[in-house]
């Protein structure tokens, strides 16, 4: 005998679900939006991620369309909240640290110049060096595939940028915060920049803690005692301020009322309200900033170590599972090593240095020309084109 109407399964979005139709099946609002989610797909050439990219189009047009109009302001943005961070610096940390000590303060001076130099320097060259292009109108004959944008034959680890309108070297992403993308030839002055100004917002929370815990927490820009009052018998104003006893009077036995004082109440001046706002100012940039550029710098460094991009990352990723699938093992071809990916990213090759050409600032470009990669399994075999 065949199945009821009601009581028939169907195929939907891949899923075993029961008739549509089925009154009790629609009763429940959760059943009934589920089968509304679930009838998007509910054909051959419709799924569920498909779905979900219609419905960020219009996110990735408004990208594509106007993250190139709002780069300049984001740039505009970063020098303002460094100048500012630095120059909050200058009027309330050197101060507060050569009151404490002359030789600690003159090292810290020269420990975050070298920070605020190396940043500088960095964040400069990777929002004004080029990230490197294909060349154009010219034959190429290292191109591996066509750009479907660009229509244009495209070099190995070459990818299009929507928002550059064109293919890039070694291409990791477009980051707004530059106002350029990141690829070939900036790549290095990206990731030092990344690098210096977590060291640097590190270094200002730990040699700035103390003087941010006193202004914040425990008012140290208002009133203070002056004088030592161990051993005194010591009273309460109206202020709440610690006034030490200098004649014991028993109200209690002499019958006398409690003396009445007309105390002033210390009122905050605008010096010190102005401090408290620039303290509170620095912790939150501070602290944001390492959490974010920190957590960002560690999955940079993750993805140098393993000798990828960003891009590349998710493409691996899914080889990986694809050959996973059919018995197979996948690897990056253009993983040499953790220690070789970190010597060809800094370019720390043909006897440069790490303390001349990292630790300090260095316009140094990348070894060969992005459009000819080395894979790993025949870089021993070209050992004269090896760095």
């Amino acid at each position: 005998m065949a199945p009821s109407r009601a009581s028939k399964n169907y195929q939907v979005g891949g899923v075993n679900v029961a008739n549509p139709y089925n009154i009790n099946t629609l009763s429940k609002p959760e059943n009934y939006g589920k089968q509304c989610v679930r009838s998007l797909t509910y054909n051959h050439h419709m799924n569920q991620s498909y779905a979900s990219d219609v419905c960020m189009e219009p996110i990735f047009w408004f990208v594509d369309n106007f993250t190139h109009l709002l780069g300049p302001f984001f740039v505009f943005a970063v020098i303002c909240l460094t100048t500012a961070v630095v120059t909050i610096c200058y009027w309330i940390g050197l101060p507060y640290w050569w009151s404490r000590n002359r030789y600690m303060t003159v090292f810290l001076m020269i420990v975050g110049h070298w920070l605020l130099l190396n940043v500088v320097y960095n964040f400069y060259k990777a929002a004004s060096v080029s990230p490197g292009y294909p060349p154009e109108k010219e034959l190429i004959v290292e191109a591996v595939s066509i750009c479907k944008k660009c229509i244009a034959p495209k070099p190995p680890r070459t990818h299009h940028c929507s928002v550059c309108n064109r293919c890039v070297l070694k291409m990791d992403h477009h980051c707004p915060w530059l106002n350029n993308c990141v690829g070939y030839h900036n790549h290095r002055y990206f990731f030092l920049y990344m690098l210096y100004t977590t060291i640097g917002t590190l270094f200002i929370i730990s040699f700035g803690f103390e003087l941010g815990y006193g202004v914040l927490f425990l008012d140290e820009t208002g009133w203070k005692e002056m004088e030592p009052l161990q051993g005194h018998p010591v009273r309460f104003n109206l202020s709440g301020h610690i006034i030490p006893v200098t004649e014991m009077n028993d109200y209690e036995h002499d019958g006398m009322a409690p003396a009445q004082h007309d105390l002033p109440l210390p009122h905050p001046s605008d010096r010190s309200e102005t401090i408290h706002g620039a303290i509170l100012f620095m912790a939150l940039i501070n602290v944001a900033t390492l959490f974010a550029l920190g957590s960002l710098t560690a999955w940079h460094s993750t993805l140098i170590t393993r000798g990828e991009t960003s891009i590349e990352a998710h493409i691996n990723k899914s080889e990986t599972k694809r050959l996973a699938a059919m018995n197979k093992l996948y690897r990056n071809p253009y993983d040499y090593g953790s220690r070789q990916n970190w010597r060809l990213f800094l370019g720390v090759t043909r006897k440069r240095t790490w303390w001349r050409h990292v630790l300090l600032p260095s316009s140094h470009k990348p070894e060969g020309n992005g459009l000819t990669w080395l894979a790993y399994d025949s870089a021993s075999d070209n050992a004269d084109e090896w760095p």
